[in-house]
């Protein structure tokens, strides 16, 4: 019988042990704000940071699903607040000769940074550096920055498209500073690289400069979900670094049409069964028409959310209150998730990458075409 006290993220399956900090750059809005992910050495006893970093975010959440914040914070934090990220914190970085490869990882609509740690885990523990932003363009439920001197935190909380304009436009202009927020965190990693001393305003006991050696800047992809999933659409156009995308359930409505024949690197796109509009996938086939490297898969069984934390964390109750949940043991759904996307990391970012022997990959899983249905 599993109860409500079963509920965890699960930690990474791969070899190496994940450890994570918060990355805090500059001290405006026009900074940068992640949580990374990285393979790290084994400490024992290490602090495990919690799932919701902060009060905060509770209510942003609370405000972004249209509850009161009187009692859906509370809700929220009783049911999310006591959850850890099985991860080391601050744990010293595994260094590896020629480095590992970099994940920029974008948020969807009314997320954060830790909403993804699952997967973020996974890849880490396969030998990635998973950089996932936490955005600045009022699409996150709540962020925060610092200011110069007093330290004091900023808090921007989430907008809805004002009354009156169109929510294309709204979103497109997001949408953009979300993709040149994907390539500022490529180019603050590249800052590092060069040897450029990048103080990190939240912890400075961790020293940025360990990454000099360890982030192979060849072989880089950006990857998201819903609202990030076209950011890392978007991103291929403006930035040549990035070798290849991958997009989970991506919401395709805020790119405009004129950027579809500019892409020019292949992706991955992972569909849940129960988002994805005709007109949607029509935008993604045009994609794979133009690239016979992109793929198009749809995972059965599952909706909007599984490719988020909440399946995991999520009981009936909260289910059934937040509208979240489908069919797919969350397991399963991770399973495939992380495969597919490392088969398709793996064929683009170069083989030696990962730690193929490790994970095993079904062929299918990166071979299925555009319309094709990936079964549980």
């Amino acid at each position: 019988m599993g109860g409500e006290q079963s509920l965890a993220l699960p930690p990474g399956k791969g070899p190496h042990c994940v450890g994570c900090v918060d990355v805090m750059v500059g001290h405006t809005q026009q900074g940068l704000f992640l949580r990374l992910f990285y393979p790290c050495e084994p400490r024992e006893g290490a602090e495990r940071p919690r799932w919701i970093p902060r009060y905060e975010y509770c209510r942003g959440l609370a405000d972004f699903t249209g509850h009161s914040r009187r009692w859906g914070a509370p809700l929220l934090h009783v049911a999310f607040g006591s959850f850890r990220v099985p991860v080391s914190w601050k744990a010293p970085f595994k260094p590896r000769s020629g480095g590992y490869p970099l994940v920029i990882f974008s948020h969807g609509l009314g997320a954060f940074r830790t909403l993804y740690s699952s997967i973020c885990m996974e890849l880490a523990s396969r030998g990635f550096v998973v950089a996932a932003l936490e955005h600045r363009d009022r699409s996150a439920s709540v962020t925060y920055f610092c200011t110069a001197g007093s330290g004091q935190e900023q808090w921007i909380h989430h907008q809805r498209v004002p009354p009156g304009q169109k929510e294309f436009y709204f979103r497109n202009m997001q949408v953009h500073q979300r993709a040149n927020e994907c390539v500022r965190a490529l180019r603050l990693f590249q800052a590092i690289r060069g040897g450029q001393p990048v103080p990190n305003v939240l912890h400075p006991d961790f020293d940025l400069s360990v990454l000099k050696d360890g982030v192979d800047l060849a072989k880089v992809a950006v990857m998201g979900h819903s609202f990030g999933g076209v950011t890392a659409v978007l991103a291929l156009v403006k930035e040549p670094s990035f070798r290849c995308a991958v997009a989970l359930d991506a919401w395709m409505f805020p790119l405009e049409n004129t950027l579809y024949p500019e892409v020019p690197r292949p992706v991955l796109f992972i569909n849940a069964e129960k988002f994805q509009t005709p007109e949607s996938i029509a935008k993604m086939k045009r994609l794979s028409s133009r690239n016979s490297q992109t793929r198009i898969i749809t995972v059965l069984g599952s909706v909007h959310h599984s490719q988020t934390d909440f399946a995991f964390l999520t009981g009936k109750l909260v289910k059934r209150i937040f509208s979240m949940g489908g069919t797919l043991d969350p397991h399963k759904g991770l399973d495939i998730t992380s495969r597919a996307a490392l088969a398709f990391l793996q064929r683009h970012l170069g083989k030696a990458s990962l730690h193929k022997a490790r994970c095993p990959v079904a062929a299918p899983l990166l071979y299925v075409g555009p319309g094709r249905e990936l079964l549980q």
